[in-house]
């Protein structure tokens, strides 16, 4: 079988069949089997000494916590998507999130982190890292080169979330990259929304990619695991001695599922991203919506950026609602009306969800000023027929 070395040029659909596959070793089964353990055995002292010197990503297997088959092969895909010279699989996507900024940061120094960011990512930087001795400034998402002006000479790194999964501004990451690169700066991106089917953020600078693969990569809502991809030997170094010091480790079980939902990604993330364009237009339509937050609409303030960096979209996006008289009530009555959205966190699995936020406590780069209802709407593989019919009775019915 081919190893994926000379399929650079193939097609999406073909690399994610065949990268990081190898039956002849597997007794000409298709799919790696999983490899549950801790220890592994060495025939001669020298096979042991020899095997703590090499590469983990390419040499022999030396303990469990340091990769297996399943996590090999995992990553050995996620690296080649992404254009990286290597990636490193963790537990969770909060845990992908977490290691390349301690990684990158000690006592003393700053980082900058998109006021957009995922919560956990925001209760991380105000809860933890200063107790590191880190300080955090939180800044506009929409800054673009003029995140020059907040570097300062203790910044060591910028954190970006491009669109932030619950406003969906879209960041310039290419100028935020080069000035970042100029200073001597570690950029680092959240790109779950994108997945590298839709934007590969190693093509434009940026040094560290984040994935939660609990997303759109595993497809099924049913793992939690995350990984970061790293631009080059220096920076998968660094991340993949922080993982292992801190003990992080991604479960053979979930890698080898998440390996499974991987191959038919491209034929998910078109139909996710398909149905949730025509959802999204639906409400658009609607008088009870104030603006939508969907980058691939004409209406929103970052299109044009949008359509210059990425290949597509996905299927998360969200929506303001007009304040009603009736307040919260009104919410509540639309929200438990739905019958095929389920109020639930995450995304990227078959089934659609629906949840409602309140980012106006948290928001200080710039503060967010809308009244109404902020909902984020993640589009599953329904029929979008079936959804538009869905909120249309359950917007009608709460506002009757």
């Amino acid at each position: 079988m081919n190893d994926g070395h000379d399929l650079a040029a193939a097609g999406t659909g073909t690399r994610l069949a065949h990268i990081a596959r190898d039956p002849r070793a597997q007794h000409g089964f298709v799919n790696t089997p999983i490899h549950r353990g801790s220890t592994v055995l060495f025939p001669t002292l020298d096979a042991l000494e020899g095997a703590m010197r090499v590469d983990s990503r390419t040499g022999p297997y030396i303990y469990g916590l340091m990769g297996n088959p399943n996590s090999r092969e995992l990553e050995t895909m996620l690296a080649r998507l992404d254009g990286g010279a290597g990636a490193v699989v963790v537990e969770s996507g909060l845990a992908a999130v977490s290691v390349p900024l301690l990684a990158c940061l000690g006592s003393g120094d700053h980082l900058l982190m998109t006021d957009s960011c995922y919560g956990p990512t925001r209760h991380l930087c105000n809860a933890v890292l200063p107790r590191m001795g880190v300080e955090t400034t939180f800044y506009d998402p929409r800054a673009g080169a003029g995140i020059e002006a907040l570097i300062r000479p203790s910044t060591r790194a910028i954190f970006m979330e491009s669109p932030g999964s619950l406003t969906f501004e879209v960041q310039d990451v290419p100028a935020i990259a080069r000035v970042a690169r100029a200073r001597g700066v570690t950029t680092i991106i959240d790109n779950t929304w994108a997945t590298p089917l839709c934007f590969r953020p190693l093509d434009h600078g940026v040094d560290l990619v984040v994935h939660a693969l609990t997303k759109y990569q595993s497809g099924n809502s049913d793992i939690l695991l995350g990984a970061v991809v790293a631009r080059d030997d220096a920076h998968w170094r660094r991340v993949k001695q922080c993982a292992e010091v801190h003990g992080h480790y991604a479960h053979p079980d979930d890698c080898a599922t998440c390996l499974r939902g991987i191959r038919s990604l491209e034929v998910r993330l078109a139909r996710h991203a398909s149905t949730a364009l025509e959802v999204a237009r639906f409400l658009e339509s609607r008088a009870e919506v104030a603006r939508m937050l969907h980058p691939a609409l004409p209406s929103h303030p970052d299109h044009a950026l949008w359509r210059r960096d990425f290949a597509g979209a996905s299927g998360l996006f969200g929506c303001v609602l007009r304040p009603h008289p009736r307040g919260r009530a009104f919410l509540k009555d639309f929200l438990e009306r739905l019958r095929l959205f389920g109020m639930g966190f995450s995304w990227g699995g078959f089934e659609s969800l629906i949840v409602a936020s309140d980012v106006r406590a948290s928001r200080t780069a710039p503060p967010w000023t809308d009244e109404g209802a902020l909902l984020r709407l993640q589009i599953g593989l329904e029929d979008p027929r079936d959804l538009i019919a869905d909120l249309a009775q359950a917007l009608d019915a709460a506002g009757g």
